[in-house]
């Protein structure tokens, strides 16, 4: 089940890259001064942070079962 282990790796990778994504947005938010901007890009932000947590949860899960196979 090595290749399951492998999966769930890259899985989790593309999530956390995910959430660095988001994180790098969220910090040039901070230096934006129309709110009304701020607050539709946040709406955005919150979609994409939360499949790239799924993702990485996934990959976890992933991982978890390919190491007890």
């Amino acid at each position: 089940m090595t290749w399951l282990v492998i999966l769930g790796t890259v899985t989790t990778l593309i999530g956390l890259a995910g959430l660095f994504v988001c994180i790098r947005r969220a910090a040039a938010l901070r230096r934006e001064k129309d709110q009304d901007k701020v607050k539709r890009q946040l709406q955005g932000l919150v979609a994409l942070n939360m499949g790239s947590v799924g993702v990485a949860g996934m990959g976890l899960a992933l991982v978890i079962v390919g190491l007890l196979l």
